[in-house]
């Protein structure tokens, strides 16, 4: 499914598991790592994982990282009874890109994929730990956000900086990217296979944005803007930038602000 990205420039709309605290120090920073989850409103088998992905945003508990979660809401299920709010077919053009890097007949949630690099059922806790061991042992690219701010009318600005690809890297150049979500959303489902539910969310992604790319050798550095819906509550956002290889999409650093 090729569509355009610059159509994204104007955003769009359990049971509780545990993980323990690992020790994985890399210096005095914590390493950052993407957490995507691909979820749905309409998907009985999502909420477990909408859960596990909060207690990830909230308990931080792996040490030595810094996780970063998005939601995405995919719209295949809106077929059956209930429309999900905050789902689009970009995210689904997005987890069909990955279905076909991982090598999966088809696309399915709930999917949690980990930098890029490892894809499971997003309510496995076990699985998530074991590939956030495997992302702190990579080597990744410093990427910074900062002068995070709102502007008339309903327009959020930031300052976007990545260091550049290291010499030895497998990649000659990726893509920057820059981020807006709700940090918390909810919905009353009256339809579906959830209907009658409350269901929550966090890092629920309004927008997904290419700003440029990063070069072999060259860093990079820009000030951007990114239009934003006007129902958008401005209370209640985040901004994440992220740096990801075209082609194996593995995710090779990012930051997150939230938007005061």
């Amino acid at each position: 499914m090729a569509r355009s990205l610059a159509r994204l420039l104007v955003p769009v709309l359990a049971a509780g598991i545990l993980l323990f605290a690992t020790d994985a120090p890399r210096g005095n920073l914590p390493s950052a790592i993407l957490v995507e989850l691909f979820t749905s409103e309409g998907c009985s088998s999502c909420p477990p994982a909408d859960a596990l992905l909060q207690q990830l945003d909230a308990s931080q508990p792996v040490s030595g990282a810094q996780l970063i979660v998005l939601s995405k809401h995919v719209d295949y299920w809106n077929h059956i009874g209930w429309t999900d709010p905050y789902s689009s077919w970009f995210f689904t053009d997005r987890q069909s890109a990955y279905a076909e890097r991982f090598g999966l007949n088809s696309a399915y949630t709930p999917q949690m994929v980990v930098d890029g690099r490892t894809e499971f059922v997003g309510n496995d806790a076990h699985r998530v730990n074991q590939a956030i061991q495997e992302s702190l042992a990579q080597q990744k690219v410093e990427v910074r956000i900062s002068r995070v701010s709102l502007l008339a009318p309903h327009t959020l600005q930031a300052h976007i900086e990545a260091d550049a690809l290291p010499e030895p890297s497998k990649a000659r150049h990726a893509d920057v990217y820059i981020v807006v979500a709700l940090n918390h959303a909810e919905s009353q489902v009256l339809r579906g296979e959830n209907g009658g539910r409350r269901l929550t969310h966090v890092g629920v992604v309004q927008s997904l944005t290419k700003i440029g790319s990063l070069e072999l050798g060259k860093g990079f550095s820009r000030d951007v803007r990114v239009k934003l819906d006007s129902k958008t509550d401005l209370t209640n956002l985040r901004a994440i930038a992220f740096v990801q290889q075209p082609t194996q999409r593995e995710v090779l650093g990012a930051a997150m602000e939230k938007v005061k």
